[in-house]
């Protein structure tokens, strides 16, 4: 009986372990989709102000002849995470044309543009929200990202890209309001 009881007591003790292990990787799960939710949607935020004063002109200008337009920027941004994220995790089928977010020749509105930028962050929001545990690690592969390995690995890096254009557009907009 005494041996039948210490039995019960160490499976006892490993169910409350593993129920705690389950419990920290909920948590961290949480943390790390809320998180990244949280920076795309700060980044978005910070896109609108820089935005905010430039005429639809300015917008689309290209203030110097090596760069691009802050426009430009914001619509390379939309297929960047319509496609990395939206056709290759969420299943969105969004076809990417890269080229053309740097040539667009007849773009929509400023507020348009800003607009498919926001609802491409928000699917982004969602879709890392949506991950699952083991989702993270699950192999990713994917046009100009074939060393990504993992998804966690994309959604960071898209995350540091869209960082990366933000400084760009804070540059052009200095330059810009300058004029």
């Amino acid at each position: 009986m005494q041996l039948h009881c210490l039995w019960i007591e160490k499976l006892s003790a490993r169910a409350a372990t593993s129920s705690l292990e389950t419990a920290r990787v909920a948590l961290l799960n949480d943390t790390v989709g809320t998180g990244f939710a949280a920076r795309y949607e700060e980044l978005m935020k910070k896109v609108e102000e820089l935005a905010a004063p430039l005429s639809d002109d300015q917008f689309w200008s290209r203030p110097f002849s090596f760069g691009n337009s802050f426009g430009h920027l914001v619509l390379h941004l939309i297929g960047n995470l319509n496609y990395y994220i939206g056709a290759e995790i969420a299943g969105s089928g969004y076809v990417r044309d890269r080229p053309r977010e740097f040539t667009e020749t007849a773009p929509a509105s400023k507020d348009e543009a800003l607009q498919n930028l926001a609802e491409a962050v928000e699917m982004v929001a969602r879709t890392a929200k949506a991950q699952a545990e083991d989702d993270w690690s699950k192999f990713y592969k994917a046009t100009r990202e074939e060393d990504a390995e993992n998804r966690f690995n994309i959604f960071l890096r898209c995350a540091t890209h869209f960082h990366l254009h933000v400084g760009e557009m804070t540059y052009l907009q200095f330059a810009l309001l300058k004029k």
